[in-house]
């Protein structure tokens, strides 16, 4: 199948229109953005490898940016947002790149490729615009994202209308992901999850924050007719009722699933072959064989987030 058969999941048009609502409101609340920017901070400093020339890919906001543009021995920022907008360098499609192969030796994309319509072919395009031994780091929804919304709207649709239809976008599993990564060419590839589950007074604030990021009900196959007040009713006690806490807040989770992978280079490491370990793995643990590994301690540095609107 060819990029142009690529089945679209995303309406790019609403999508478009939906990111102009959000730019002309200020992009919505920045907690999400300010979270993932600190992680990028925090994961480029694990790395000693140098870097000059940065992009930062179609993230919302300036704080990905910014802290590309902290990094000690950064010389150039390149902000290619997915509409031009204040702090934009340039505007570009993320599936449709437009720089020349091994322009950056960093590129940086947050919260924006789960909008792909063809997530292999704009990994690809990244891999191909990286210099040898280049890093690219990417934060984008996936897994259980909004699984709370997705089952409320679902169990609502049913009792009042007798059917569903498609009102949150699908997210990719972080195993499939990895998948993407490899084909796409990267080495050393890597994906891992942060769960964060915020906490909202009711849905109907969740839904004003989703509207704020141009994050509303974008897909191709949605229902184009205006959503019924009696299914937006029942899906509001629906959500109070099966995700709601003692305090009456209701919770919304959001996962965000990292990607890393370097551009090929022949100085790069490359994996033992299996079964060449010379040290068991129970004595690199310092556990009794067959005893299972340490669990590892909860991230205490990070409070879940309380919305209140």
């Amino acid at each position: 199948m060819t990029v142009s058969e690529v089945p679209a999941l995303v309406d790019r048009r609403a999508l478009k229109l939906a990111r102009a609502r959000s730019l002309r409101g200020g992009e919505g609340p920045d907690f999400l953005r300010r979270r993932v920017a600190e992680d990028v901070a925090d994961r480029l400093a694990a790395t000693l490898r140098p870097f000059t020339e940065a992009l930062d890919l179609a993230s919302p906001g300036g704080e990905t940016a910014a802290a590309l543009a902290a990094r000690p021995g950064v010389r150039r920022v390149v902000r290619a947002a997915s509409l031009a907008g204040p702090g934009a360098d340039l505007a570009c499609d993320p599936e449709a790149l437009p720089f020349a192969p091994e322009s950056f030796d960093l590129i940086v994309s947050t919260l924006a490729l789960q909008f792909a319509n063809d997530l292999p072919g704009a990994l690809a395009q990244v891999r191909r615009a990286l210099r040898p031994d280049g890093l690219m780091l990417a934060a984008l929804l996936g897994g259980d994202t909004l699984t709370e919304l997705r089952q409320a709207f679902a169990a609502a649709e049913g009792e009042v209308e007798g059917g569903l239809s498609p009102r949150v976008l699908p997210f990719a599993d972080v195993r499939a992901l990895g998948g993407l990564l490899q084909r796409a060419g990267f080495a050393l590839p890597v994906t891992d999850v942060d769960r964060v589950t915020v906490r909202y007074p009711h849905a109907l604030a969740l839904m004003a924050d989703l509207r704020a990021w141009g994050a509303t009900n974008a897909l191709e196959e949605r229902r184009r007719a205006p959503l019924r007040r009696a299914t937006l009713g029942r899906m509001i006690d629906i959500y109070g009722e099966r995700f709601g806490d003692p305090d009456g807040r209701v919770r919304a989770t959001f996962d965000i699933v990292w990607l890393s992978g370097w551009a090929p280079h022949p100085d790069q490491q490359k994996p033992l072959k299996p079964g060449s370990a010379r040290t068991r793995l129970a004595d690199a643990l310092g556990v009794p064989e067959g005893a299972p590994p340490p669990r590892p301690q909860p991230d205490k540095a990070k409070k879940e987030p309380d919305r209140d609107v």
